[in-house]
């Protein structure tokens, strides 16, 4: 943890992500803390929290790569 992050609840977790231009309601990270695939975070008191670091991190890892057109998509890998 960088001193600079600040712990934030699920809802205030939802506002910065918004703020830097990612619409994500905080019932869809509670999902994911449920199901998997979400941001990390830690509970206190009952209640989860992640810092701005792991959110930026999960922005950073869930985020695509630049394109300028679809046929610089990637093609899914078939198993």
């Amino acid at each position: 943890m960088h001193k600079t992050d600040r712990f934030l609840d699920r809802r205030e977790s939802a506002k910065y992500l918004a703020e830097k231009g990612l619409k994500i309601s905080a019932k869809t990270l509670t999902k994911f803390a449920t199901v998997g695939g979400g941001p990390a975070y830690r509970k206190f008191l009952g209640k989860a929290y992640s810092t701005t670091g792991e959110l930026d991190e999960w922005i950073s890892e869930r985020l695509g790569t630049t394109r300028r057109t679809t046929s610089d998509a990637v093609p899914a890998e078939r198993e």
